[in-house]
């Protein structure tokens, strides 16, 4: 399976049955993102070369404007898009199988969790994963210690509070914190 083929079955939210090729293949795009990580976090790193180790992380070319304060981890990689001006704070973890957009002009503070993955309650059926795609808009903050979990989508300009974990979408030009998160107040910017 090539990882276009690996992408659209993701993106389509097709789950990842053990032994399935698909899950043969998320295995292997973690075996790649893990060593690939491990290159960006074990040395030191130019600005320009943490670029192109994302771009090889993500398999698209990632915009010069990018910016990443390591260390940095993936478990995929491949279903990661990077808009323009982005900020990666140190510890961020994100879980991109089931896709993940960040917007132009988006800051992640440190420690941010994004996930796109879930699993089933069955214990019997726990190990398969179900991918939701989650897309951060433009010019969005999210703060120290967020979580973000599957299938979110935040609003342009939205702003998310340290430590609060994301579980519904975020409207544009709004500030959500706590857990769950709320909506705290709308920004008249």
């Amino acid at each position: 399976m090539s990882d276009d083929e690996f992408r659209a079955q993701m993106d389509a939210g097709r789950a990842a049955v053990p032994g399935t090729d698909l899950a043969r293949k998320m295995n292997d795009l973690a075996d790649e993102a893990i060593a690939l990580c491990m290159e960006l976090n074990t040395r030191y790193t130019t600005p320009d070369e943490r670029v192109a180790i994302m771009s090889r992380i993500t398999g698209r070319t990632v915009p010069g404007s990018f910016r990443l304060f390591p260390p940095f981890t993936t478990d995929c990689g491949k279903n990661l898009r990077i808009g323009e001006r982005v900020f990666v704070n140190s510890g961020c973890r994100l879980q991109d199988q089931g896709g993940i957009t960040l917007g132009d002009d988006v800051l992640l503070g440190h420690n941010v969790v994004i996930a796109t993955l879930n699993h089933a309650l069955d214990p019997a059926e726990r190990a398969t994963t179900e991918p939701r795609p989650v897309t951060i808009g433009n010019s969005v903050w999210i703060g120290a210690n967020a979580t973000i979990l599957p299938g979110v989508t935040i609003g342009d300009g939205a702003v998310v509070a340290a430590g609060a974990v994301v579980t519904r979408d975020v409207a544009p030009k709004t500030i959500v914190g706590g857990v769950p998160a709320r909506p705290i107040r709308e920004l008249d910017v």
